[in-house]
């Protein structure tokens, strides 16, 4: 069996990226790993091939921020990253997405196990996502995602590069009998919303402008920087371990996170009326 990973990263060091993290993470499940660097403001490329591991395959590339209505930019780049790939299975990682080494067994094994069943297109993964701080996990989340797909069925990443499949009206169907997806027994930990608070607005002013199409304009003012704000309505307190390539950039913040009621769940409004909405059974919010 062969493996090829594939991941995307542009600007990491200043929007404050694990992805050196995630890098690492994947590397030990895969026999190449191609990443695409999009050309950044930072030392991004620099640090990426720091990682110096004869599984690596680099390349730059441009992105086009005039084809980045709907976030499909993310997309078409990552499908730059899959093109490359001559495995039996082709296992992305977003760069904010880091596998915890007590999984690798359950996701190699997995993946023999479906190896020869040209039935399943791909495998899809259990999510946990933080917000704010590594101790606390929003819930309201997506809860899977396919993150192993199989090359050879015209299969790409879609719409903000969130899924897999033949087209955006077209995706592979996680938790679905006959959707031609799988379980692993596995979590990706999502750190989206875990980095400086003035690394968060900065990424998040950039990326609202990935799903539009109007003018780029100028970045935020640095002082409008600080005014990102934790959305703590659906978290919980997480209580687990957390992938060991994290150690260092855990051990290492510096910020100080606003405090934290959690609310049980089964009493939690935010949570409910957010998986009704996700469930088709609540009224979508009015813009």
């Amino acid at each position: 069996m062969r493996v090829s990973g594939f991941t995307i990263v542009r600007n990491g060091v200043r929007f404050a990226y694990p992805f050196e993290e995630s890098i690492r993470s994947l590397l030990p499940l895969v026999d190449e790993l191609h990443v695409g660097v999009g050309r950044s403001d930072d030392d991004t490329l620099m640090r990426v091939r720091a990682i110096d591991s004869p599984k690596m395959r680099v390349f730059e590339t441009e992105w086009d921020l005039s084809q980045r209505a709907g976030g499909r930019l993310l997309a078409d780049q990552t499908n730059l990253a899959l093109a490359r790939c001559a495995g039996d299975w082709c296992f992305y990682l977003q760069a904010d997405e880091v596998l915890h080494e007590d999984d690798y067994e359950a996701i190699e094994a997995t993946m023999r196990r479906h190896l020869r069943n040209e039935r399943v297109l791909g495998l899809w993964f259990d999510y946990l996502h933080f917000m704010g701080d590594y101790d606390i996990r929003n819930a309201l989340g997506y809860l899977t995602s396919v993150r192993i797909v199989r090359p050879g069925h015209g299969l790409r990443s879609i719409r903000d590069a969130s899924k897999f499949g033949w087209s955006d009206a077209r995706p592979l169907r996680e938790r679905r009998p006959g959707g031609g997806t799988r379980h692993v027994p596995a979590r990706v930990f999502h750190y989206g919303y875990v980095r400086p608070p003035r690394s968060m607005a900065d990424k998040d002013a950039w990326g609202r402008r990935l799903y539009d199409e109007g003018e780029l304009g100028d970045a935020p003012a640095r002082e409008e920087l600080s005014d990102w704000q934790y959305k703590f309505g659906a978290c919980v307190p997480y209580r687990g371990s957390h992938p060991a390539v994290m150690a260092d950039r855990i051990a290492s913040k510096d910020w100080e996170t606003p405090p934290f009621e959690p609310t049980p769940l089964w009493r939690n409004r935010t949570f409910l009326v957010g998986r009704l909405r996700k469930a088709g059974l609540w009224p979508k919010q009015r813009r």
